[in-house]
């Protein structure tokens, strides 16, 4: 068997097989997906014919791709656009955060047919950002009267969401209660036990929280959503929030993993008391603001995240070919600064370099030639070990049995 195909098989043991069964699908689809949903394979796509450039060590999401920046509510429930993933964080080299994002490019780019040139474009655009905002050596933001393109539209959305309005698309009503729609697009249900352990976790959670009505459960559900972690413990919970019918809030409750890159990191690691520490700590260092309701909580022996619930539109994606270039570039640029911002604010805290080593690094004038090389490289690893996977698939290895239940 194909070492990335036993590696799939192996990684993904034990997960809730009827979502497994979607993410197994999606990996079908193309092999920018396909990248997103095995952060585990990295390590090993790392471009062996071209080396890395040396790099300082910085806090990562730990899987940098495209679709892991997005917009959402921050605690101070204002609209933010940052990287806002970081399941599989970890200390690593910049560098790794570079060629897994610059191949994430190159790979949504296959689809839409660009051709060399415009791909180059975008790439330079992404690098000069990143590598300006490290020079310039201040962890800023974006604000949204600045934000242009893509980027603006989704503090627009986020922004001009009204709450009554998402409820509505995710719960159906009668009179004044809401109960969670179970479409199997974005939920399914939950049994009975899970209802249970999900509720008595809200209710000691509230219980610190100083908020104890606002924590009530009204309903929960099996959330699907994201590729890498479909089949991972997670539910989507409807709590009370400011009150019945259109005060309810939404809730992301997801369990904590070890991050996938663990197995081959050679940067020392500080102790987490549990992974979710570590998820919500790499948060709140990177992120300018970190998502509303953000903590670390613990169930049945295991450790989860808890979150205000972020909708999947919420995310960069590339769109259409048809779009004007600049829209694309301004994206690139964006991505590219909210990465350097990141390592800077994260500077300095438990071995990661300090600001001036990556101010030196910023002007590091092979280091973006050297990192184009090397994505190119990574990224046909990517799509050899697709074309490996795909072919796995339409055999019927990944065949699952859906009424196994791994809750």
């Amino acid at each position: 068997m194909p070492r990335p195909v036993d590696s799939i098989l192996t990684y993904n043991a034990g997960r809730d097989p009827e979502r497994l069964a979607m993410k197994y699908r999606h990996m079908r689809s193309s092999a920018f997906v396909f990248l997103r949903a095995t952060c585990h394979l990295f390590p090993a796509q790392l471009p062996q014919r071209h080396a890395l450039p040396a790099s300082p060590a910085v806090w990562s999401c730990g899987d940098l791709h495209l679709e892991n920046f997005g917009s959402y509510k921050g605690d101070n429930r204002l609209p933010y656009f940052d990287v806002n993933d970081f399941d599989e964080g970890a200390l690593i080299p910049a560098a790794w955060d570079l060629l897994r994002l610059l191949t994430s490019v190159r790979l949504a780019c296959q689809p839409l047919d660009f051709d060399a040139a415009r791909v180059r474009a975008l790439l330079d655009a992404l690098l000069a950002a990143y590598f300006g905002a490290l020079r310039g050596g201040s962890a800023r933001w974006i604000e949204r009267e600045t934000a242009e393109g893509p980027v603006r539209e989704l503090f627009d959305t986020v922004r001009g969401r009204e709450r009554a309005g998402f409820l509505d698309s995710r719960t159906s009503r009668r009179g004044r209660h809401r109960r969670l729609k179970l479409d199997g697009s974005k939920a399914l249900p939950a049994d009975e036990a899970e209802h249970r352990r999900v509720g008595a976790l809200l209710r000691r959670f509230a219980a610190t929280s100083g908020r104890p009505d606002f924590f009530e459960v009204l309903d929960v559900a099996r959330r699907i959503a994201g590729n890498g972690s479909l089949g991972v413990r997670r539910w989507v919970v409807l709590v009370q929030g400011k009150g019945a019918p259109d005060g309810h809030y939404l809730l992301d409750l997801k369990e904590a993993l070890p991050s996938a890159l663990t197995p081959a990191l050679r940067l020392k690691q500080p102790p987490w008391a549990d992974e979710a520490e570590r998820v919500v700590a790499l948060a709140q260092r990177c992120q300018a603001v970190p998502p509303a309701f953000l903590h670390a909580v613990r169930m049945g022996g295991r450790s989860y995240v808890l979150r205000d619930l972020q909708p999947s539109a919420d995310r960069v994606a590339f769109g259409d070919a048809k779009q004007p270039p600049e829209r694309l570039l301004s994206l690139m640029a964006s991505v590219g600064r909210c990465t350097a911002w990141a390592h800077l604010r994260a500077s300095g805290r438990q071995r990661s370099a300090i600001a001036d080593e990556l101010i030196a690094w910023g002007a590091d004038a092979d280091a973006p030639r050297r990192l184009r090389r090397a994505s190119r490289e990574c990224m046909q690893t990517v799509r050899d070990d697709w074309k490996a996977y795909c072919s796995a698939y339409d055999d019927g290895v990944f065949a699952l049995d859906a009424t196994v239940s791994a809750r």
